[in-house]
């Protein structure tokens, strides 16, 4: 499955018949002069700098080619296997068209595909004024990705059908009345087609090259000089409004990364993948944005602080039955204290008394390096905040911590490894190796006594990444604390971006375009690589909102786990083969707390829902394949609210995301518990001998 590079389909089919009389075609796009020179520039840098050592020629072709048709019809409802094999005599012609600077292929195609896109939206008004049936017993394969080509346009008559067919019923379902629905699908039918009339060069140059960068890695890609922008208008928008870092994927604006401490990342009902389908300033005001552009989606969610947002929100893949939840979010300007580490106190109950857990959620790795290089001796960053955080009052006395790192996708390396040294004596962090060999290995060089050095828990998730993952192994790896919760994103990456002026491409009055360039990887103290892997946490917990499709795991092209040598470092063994133990009463809380297995439940009816993708088109059978996951959804919350001693809800419509228990958090606090326990017990016995 695809998530980097990709544009999302909307549409279930295309028609080759001819527009309707009276509609002006678009006129044909072809490339610039400065797409002709940024493809020869981009194509020399990753062949001659990309860590991966691959070669431009007839391999790379064919696989560009392929990926180039996938990232304008990912869910292969626009174009037929006639399509595909309309342009085979070129497969092998893209390397040397790219070299070179010729473009022809790709903006043929691009051609094709909008010819296409035109005529099936002209299909879909005609099937909306035909009315549509929701008493049959069709069904709709929400995900396409892995289907062959339609072999026929009445292949794809048949497909677009139950598309539209599941689009309404989507929103009569939601409660708007087909009046509404048939207006809101009719103009976003409309829009998906004249919005691509309104592509340029540069645009349809992005989609190809990102493709072709794609095939290298899927973190490395083009970004045209309006994505650049809208790339920076997002992170003044993750710091002034939602706190969602935005990108387009083809009709729909996808949240590509949540920010810690902002209205999105607060609300606990959002998370990267999910797609904005509408956005409001009022409840019973919101538009259809499928279609629109990133930037005007981007102008309709940003405003003034304090002020309220309405979004439509589709799960980065639809599970069976879902609809179109609204999100409310109040917007803010994100201050770097709600980024900042944050500390508090579990306790834990046992026989031999209180036992008092600290937690350190940090949600990013951050430095204020202007304030740094400016002389500020009190400049914020990670690891003084959480040294002072250890130090204060609040922590004192603590018999074990724990490190959440859940949801904390990277951030400062630096950072990372200065933040690593606060818990060993001194040593290695991670490695980072190049191309060319070239391995550099990154050293705790405080050599100052460890800031904390009683028993250290980790707590990550699928979304811990980068920076949390070399955190996170580096402690691992040393023996120094126990890492809890579920695997790791694993990426493994280094990237920087180019920008193409700098080889000449543009000038004052025509600007360039940039390259992100996957240039270096991450490998742990031990040799390992974090790419692919990530993190095998010690002690798994079930995860509900896990998903492993949303993983480096899933991407197309990502480069592959392997091994260096082992950096010179001494373990320091503080678990000293109690894991065991420890994983015997984890297992046994999970067999026996009913709010664990309640989790857990929950954790694998999500994961059934994921796998199911084809969803009926039947209003009742859909109504009541909803109406079961939300009794199943509200029975899980239950059981873990009575647990905790609360009142339980009548309706899903009652749930406050934030006050929903930590299940999972409480489980690590008991874990770091028993380490307290184990580690009292092993010194007694020594002190005894």
């Amino acid at each position: 499955m695809r998530y980097a590079n990709r544009l999302t389909g909307l549409f279930a089919g295309l028609i080759l018949s001819a527009a309707p009389a009276g509609l002006l075609a678009a006129e044909p796009i072809e490339p610039g002069a400065i797409q002709q020179e940024s493809a020869q520039v981009v194509n020399q840098l990753l062949s001659r700098y990309h860590y991966n050592d691959r070669a431009s020629g007839d391999d790379l072709s064919r696989a560009a080619y392929e990926a180039y048709f996938d990232a304008l019809d990912p869910q292969r409802y626009y174009f037929t296997r006639e399509d595909i094999d309309a342009f085979a005599d070129r497969r092998t012609r893209l390397d040397d068209e790219v070299s070179t600077g010729r473009l022809e292929t790709a903006y043929a195609i691009f051609e094709r595909y909008r010819e296409r896109v035109q005529a099936r939206s002209d299909y879909a008004l005609q099937l909306l004024d035909q009315g549509l049936d929701f008493e049959g017993d069709a069904t709709f394969q929400t995900d396409r990705s892995e289907t062959d080509w339609a072999t026929s346009e009445q292949g794809l008559d048949r497909l677009w059908k139950r598309r539209v067919t599941h689009d309404a019923l989507k929103q009569k379902l939601s409660g708007r009345d087909m009046d509404a629905i048939k207006e809101s699908l009719r103009g976003r039918y409309e829009r998906v087609a004249r919005t691509l009339n309104q592509y340029e060069a540069e645009d349809v140059f992005q989609t190809f090259m990102s493709a072709w960068a794609g095939e290298y890695d899927p973190h490395s890609s083009y970004m045209s000089p309006r994505r650049s922008e809208n790339f920076d208008i997002n992170m003044r928008l993750s710091l002034e409004g939602i706190g969602a870092l935005l990108g387009s994927e083809g009709d729909f604006v996808e949240i590509v990364e949540l920010i810690p401490g902002g209205p999105a990342a607060r609300s606990g009902e959002l998370s990267a993948g999910d797609r904005i389908v509408g956005v409001g300033q009022s409840a019973d005001d919101i538009e259809d944005v499928v279609g629109l552009r990133l930037g005007e989606v981007v102008d309709m969610i940003r405003g003034p602080k304090d002020s309220r947002v309405h979004l439509q929100i589709l799960p980065p893949s639809e599970a069976a039955g879902s609809t179109q939840d609204t999100i409310t979010l109040t917007r803010s300007t994100i201050e770097l204290e709600e980024q900042a580490a944050q500390a508090e106190v579990r306790t834990v109950e046992r026989d031999a008394g209180t036992r008092r857990i600290g937690v350190i959620e940090i949600p990013t790795f951050y430095a204020d390096i202007a304030a740094a290089n400016a002389g500020d001796d009190d400049y914020r960053s990670t690891t003084r905040d959480v040294r002072n955080l250890i130090d204060s009052e609040q922590l004192e006395g603590i018999d074990g911590l724990i490190i959440d790192l859940r949801g904390n996708a990277g951030g400062s390396l630096d950072e990372a490894v200065r933040l690593s040294g606060l818990f060993i004596d001194d040593g290695p962090i991670v490695q980072v190796h190049r191309r060319n060999g070239e391995r550099r290995v990154l050293d705790d060089e405080t050599g100052n006594a460890p800031a904390y050095d009683g028993p250290l828990g980790v707590l990550v998730d699928g979304r811990s990444a980068s920076a949390s993952e070399i955190f996170a192994a580096a402690m691992q790896d040393y023996g120094r604390g126990v890492i809890m919760g579920d695997q790791t994103f694993g990426k493994g990456t280094v990237q920087t971006l180019i920008n193409l002026d700098r080889f000449g491409v543009g000038n004052e009055d025509t600007r360039s375009g940039r390259l992100k360039l996957t240039i270096a990887k991450f490998y742990r103290i031990n040799g390992n690589s974090t790419q692919m892997q990530g993190v095998t946490p010690d002690l798994e917990m079930p995860y509900p909102h896990g998903n492993d499709a949303m993983s480096e795991r899933a991407a197309d092209n990502a480069l592959p786990w392997d091994t260096i040598q082992t950096a010179d470092y001494r373990r320091m063994n503080r678990l000293n083969g109690m894991l065991g133990e420890l994983q015997r009463r984890h297992e046994r809380r999970l067999r026996e707390a009913p709010a664990l297995r309640a989790v857990s439940d929950e954790a694998q009816r999500m994961r059934t829902a994921r796998e199911e993708t084809r969803v009926s088109l039947n209003e009742a059978e859909r109504q009541a394949a909803m109406d079961r996951q939300a009794e199943a959804r509200l029975t899980a919350i239950n059981t873990q609210r009575k647990a905790y001693g609360q009142e339980p809800l009548g309706d899903l419509s009652e749930l406050d995301p934030e006050a929903v228990p930590d299940v999972l958090l409480d489980e690590s606090a008991e874990i770091i518990a028993d380490l307290a326990e184990l580690r009292a017990n092993e010194g007694a016995r020594i002190a005894g001998n």
